[in-house]
């Protein structure tokens, strides 16, 4: 009796929010995982949960020599990787009367340096692996300002152009790409928002829908608000609709959050 081996993952930023909803979901199909976070005690948890199908491999993904470090202890363990998930990130808000450009290089280092430091480490061993997959987790901000949003939405912008110019660069060597767009979900991250953001996507929710998604390697998997779905893409809106959305949700500051 033959069997199948199981898929081979690597996962950022699997502490919280989105990203521990979809370890749990990879793992409850079975796929080995591994995974990375600055904070190691969440990914000992699923390791202990899940025994036999969890590497835990944690770091600090904004210094290029960890990542380099977390890519080479993947290849010892496991020689490839079949599919690659960037999904860690932070979010900090900007005070335009208090202009802090340590902000903007602080959340474009982390979600933008940091990524691409990962991709590096990933392409050898997705180049190695079983038909490969490379997902970015990037934003809906990309197609529609919001307030404070400044660093947020350049670095989510960047990481699109990263992903989807990838899309084109790989293609002879087989690696798929797909970006999952949140606009709407229950996390941390989408917690410290102090304007209105309809939620109809917990963070179980969502990793299901992607999971499953991902099963049909879309170039895009949007995960928009119900009151927000009708308007996808919102790429297709005009520069003054987007300004009038915009400046509707605009209230005052809230907290910065990351996503480990």
């Amino acid at each position: 009796m033959s069997h199948t081996t199981p898929r081979r993952y690597w996962l950022t930023g699997a502490g919280n929010g989105i990203g521990a909803a979809l370890a749990e979901e990879l793992l409850k199909s079975g796929m080995h995982l591994a995974v990375s976070a600055r904070t190691i005690a969440p990914l000992k948890v699923l390791a202990q949960r899940y025994p036999g199908q969890v590497l835990v491999v944690a770091g600090n993904l904004t210094n290029s020599q960890t990542v380099r470090e977390i890519g080479e202890q993947i290849q010892q363990e496991w020689g490839s990787l079949d599919t690659v998930i960037i999904n860690a990130g932070t979010c900090e808000y900007v005070d335009t009367q208090q202009f802090d450009t340590s902000i903007i290089e602080h959340v474009v280092r982390t979600n933008l340096l940091a990524s691409s430091y990962c991709i590096d480490a990933a392409l050898p061993l997705l180049r190695a692996g079983i038909a490969p997959h490379l997902v970015g987790i990037a934003s809906s901000v990309t197609d529609l300002a919001l307030p404070r949003a400044e660093a947020y939405g350049a670095s989510k912008a960047g990481l699109r152009h990263l992903f989807e110019s990838l899309r084109i660069d790989p293609a002879s060597e087989g690696i798929e790409i797909t970006l999952v767009s949140p606009g709407s979900v229950d996390t941390p991250l989408n917690g410290s928002n102090d304007y209105p953001m309809p939620q109809i996507w917990s963070a179980d929710n969502a990793a299901r829908h992607v999971v499953e998604s991902l099963k049909q390697r879309p170039q895009e998997i949007p995960l928009l608000a119900l009151s927000m779905s009708a308007l996808w893409p919102l790429s297709k809106l005009s520069n003054r609709a987007k300004l009038v959305i915009g400046k509707r949700m605009l209230r005052c500051s809230p907290p910065s959050i990351d996503t480990p």
